[in-house]
């Protein structure tokens, strides 16, 4: 099946033995753009602090910002699903979790994305589910039923959370079910090879704790003191 989504990008990232895991990406290109908006405007109000503020208040801006930061791509920029020959890997807000196809007993979408692998339940934050976009994809589906057609245009571009996408094979579908039906169709492909073998490993992203644990340390200070 192929993909219709903005990020099933052919950038191709090594592993750790050196072979791809990234041949697809899946991410939400408004979560990117809130992202980079709130990072810009949050570095605009602390430059315009520390320019102009007295006292304690750059310090305590620069504070928040180290806090704010971290925190921020986090949530934004940082989610995303790696999907290749061998393996899927989920970066969430604070862990990485490398996950082999054989591992996945299954990826489904309810109020959330999520994969169940090796016994546990991992959400995928660059998933979201929106229940509107399933609405406005059911009455396509309905419309296109009701005028005998088997599928329908679709209704907005490929963006999470923005409507339906009819499928090539299919009636219209939200795009966040689009992508579990892809990833639960690599793990069934991709499972039975030898190098789609292995445990589940989860890393936690201490490069967004420690900043972050950073700033909120300093900006309690500063505004205690």
């Amino acid at each position: 099946m192929t993909s219709q989504y903005p990020s099933p990008s052919p950038n191709r990232r090594a592993g750790a033995d050196g072979s791809p895991y990234a041949d697809r990406a899946f991410r939400s290109p408004m979560g990117v753009v809130g992202g980079v908006l709130l990072l810009a405007l949050g570095l605009w109000l602390v430059i315009d602090a520390m320019l102009h503020g007295t006292g304690r208040t750059p310090w305590l801006a620069l504070a928040v910002l180290v806090l704010g930061a971290p925190l921020v791509y986090a949530f934004t920029l940082r989610p995303v699903v790696y999907a290749g020959e061998a393996r899927m890997l989920v970066r969430n807000p604070f862990r990485t979790i490398t996950i082999p196809w054989a591992a996945v007993e299954a990826v489904r979408s309810g109020y959330t994305s999520e994969v169940l692998a090796g016994g546990r339940t991992f959400q995928l934050w660059s998933v979201p589910v929106s229940m509107r976009a399933r609405k406005r994809a059911s009455r396509q589906a309905m419309r296109a039923a009701a005028g005998g057609d088997t599928a329908a245009a679709p209704s907005r571009g490929p963006v999470f959370g923005r409507g339906g996408t009819a499928a090539a094979d299919g009636p219209p579908r939200a795009q966040s079910d689009q992508v579990v039906d892809q990833l639960n169709e690599l793990a069934e492909r991709n499972a039975p090879k030898e190098g789609a073998k292995g445990e589940v490993a989860v890393r936690w992203a201490y490069e967004v704790i420690a900043p972050a644990v950073v700033g909120a340390i300093a900006t309690v200070v500063l505004a205690a003191s």
